[in-house]
């Protein structure tokens, strides 16, 4: 399974991020490439430890019933529901967001495990270092698919 603790997935995702257009159209849903871009980054500020979440209601409720399909090895679907937490709607620039996302993965990647093992996602409650390594391969592959990229 892909994980961004392994160097040769997480600089594949590098590249196809580097590769991404500013003007690409989205395939399904209603962000924009920017707004993809910043709301990546806000997710992998949380996966960073750069702020310390509380697992919602809802989210308690729903991932024991979902937590096979977020954690295996078929991809996100279309359309998927976002936390409003995780919803960008002001202006932002290409290119900033795109370099802030590369340090985020890039640092987050080579960190590793150890230091994921535990911190809270808004919705899926506490990871294992492993299952964050999962989910932020997943989640930026699913948002470049997204974008063509």
């Amino acid at each position: 399974m892909n994980t961004l603790f392994d160097d040769g997935a997480r600089n594949a995702l590098l590249r196809r991020l580097a590769a991404l257009d500013a003007n690409a159209a989205r395939q399904w849903g209603t962000m924009s490439c920017v707004q993809m871009l910043a709301h990546l980054c806000v997710a992998m500020s949380d996966a960073a430890g750069e702020r310390v979440c509380r697992q919602s209601l809802l989210g308690k409720l729903v991932t024991p019933f979902i937590r096979g399909a977020i954690f295996g090895e078929k991809p996100f679907g279309r359309n998927s529901p976002t936390h409003p937490t995780y919803i960008v709607s002001e202006t932002r620039e290409f290119e900033a967001e795109r370099a802030r996302l590369a340090e985020l993965i890039d640092r987050f990647g080579r960190e590793g495990a150890g230091p994921a093992a535990g911190r809270v996602h808004l919705f899926f409650g506490t990871l294992s270092g492993e299952e964050w390594g999962v989910l932020t391969h997943k989640h930026i592959d699913h948002h470049l698919r997204q974008f063509g990229g």
